[in-house]
C-alpha cells in the first residue's frame, strides 16, 4: 500500500465537567463526546527515502515536529523501525484551537493509516494506548462515536448512539488557549456541574430533547467570560430552534442541536448575516441512531 486517504472526524462535546486537578497538571473529566462530520481531508504517502514530511493548506500551522500529525508518524516510525519515510498531507477543514479535537483527530487517523499501511498489525486498543501519549483526546478519536470520557479524557466507555438531527457548528474569529481556560477554572469554585447522567439518560430513552435539556459545560463560565460572542451565537441557534447550543470543549466553537435541517440554515444565515462568525457549518453526526 502506498497511499492511504482518511477523514479526520472532529468532535463536540454533549457535556464536561471537570471533578479536580492532579498535581501533573491534568485535570480528572467527566465529558460525553461525539463525533460529526465536519472533517479534515488526511492522505499519507510511502516514501523510499527516510523522514517525515507534513505539507497542510493551512500556512501557520508547523509541519515539524510540533505537529501532533508528524509526532504520531515519529512515534510508529521509531517504534517499529519502519523502513523509508512518509509524506503527510492535512487538508484542515475543522476549525483550528477551537475545541474540536482537530489536531488530536489528524494524529489518531495517522497512527490508524500507517497501522494499515505497514500491517502493523495493532488492534483499537494498542492504538489508543499509543494515542493517549500524544494528547488526551487522541484514543477518542480513535474510537469515535458516542462515548463516555473519564479521567483525563482516555477512560472511554461507548454509550448508545445520539439520536439522528442536525448540529450547526460556529467558531467566532477568535482562538482560544485551553491552558488558559483551565487555568482560570482552576482559580475559581465550581458551583454548577453539568448532569451527565441526565444525557445518558437521554441517549438510553433515544430522547433528543431530554438529552438536549441536560447539555452543560463547566467551562463555558470561564471562556464566555473572556469572549461573550460565545453567548451571542449561543442566543442565535436558540432563538432559530435549537433544542439547546453550547461551548464545545474550551471554546470558542458553539454547536446547536436541531431537529429540522431548515432551521439549522436559518440559524446559519442569521449568524453570518451578524458577522458573529464566519466559518459556520450544517452537518450530521457520526453513527447516529435513527429511528
Amino acid at each position: 500500500m502506498k497511499q492511504i486517504e482518511l477523514k479526520a472526524l472532529a468532535k463536540i462535546n454533549l457535556g464536561l465537567d471537570v471533578l479536580g486537578r492532579r498535581e501533573n497538571g491534568y485535570h480528572d473529566v467527566r465529558m460525553i463526546m461525539q463525533s460529526v462530520y465536519l472533517y479534515d481531508d488526511v492522505v499519507i504517502v510511502r516514501k523510499d527515502l527516510p523522514g517525515i514530511e507534513v505539507e497542510t493548506n493551512l500556512h501557520f500551522l508547523p509541519t515539524d515536529e510540533n505537529n501532533i500529525a508528524y509526532k504520531a508518524a515519529a512515534m510508529l516510525m521509531e517504534e517499529f523501525k519502519l523502513p523509508g519515510g512518509v509524506r503527510i498531507v492535512l487538508n484542515k477543514h475543522i476549525p483550528v484551537a477551537a475545541g474540536m479535537a482537530g489536531g488530536s483527530s489528524n494524529a489518531a487517523a495517522v497512527l490508524f493509516g500507517m497501522n494499515k499501511m505497514f500491517h502493523l498489525g495493532l488492534s483499537q486498543r494498542s492504538l489508543m494506548e499509543r494515542g493517549v501519549r500524544l494528547g488526551a483526546d487522541v484514543p477518542y478519536c480513535i474510537m469515535r462515536g458516542t462515548v463516555l470520557a473519564e479521567g483525563i479524557g482516555e477512560e472511554l466507555t461507548t454509550l448508545l448512539a445520539l439520536p439522528a438531527c442536525t448540529v450547526l457548528i460556529a467558531k467566532p474569529p477568535i482562538s482560544v488557549s485551553t491552558k488558559v481556560v483551565y487555568e482560570a477554572l482552576d482559580a475559581k469554585e465550581i458551583v454548577d456541574h453539568p448532569d451527565i447522567d441526565g444525557i445518558i439518560r437521554g441517549l438510553e430513552t433515544g430522547s433528543l430533547s431530554e438529552i438536549a435539556a441536560h447539555m452543560g459545560n463547566v467551562l463555558e463560565d470561564v471562556t464566555i467570560g473572556m469572549y461573550p460572542v460565545i453567548e451571542k451565537i449561543k442566543d442565535e441557534m436558540k432563538k432559530a430552534g435549537a433544542l439547546n447550543a453550547m461551548m464545545s470543549g474550551s471554546g470558542p466553537t458553539v454547536f446547536g442541536i436541531f431537529e429540522s435541517r431548515a432551521a439549522a440554515r436559518r440559524a446559519q444565515e442569521q449568524i453570518r448575516r451578524k458577522a458573529l462568525a464566519k466559518q459556520v457549518y450544517v452537518t450530521n453526526v457520526h453513527g447516529a441512531r435513527r429511528t
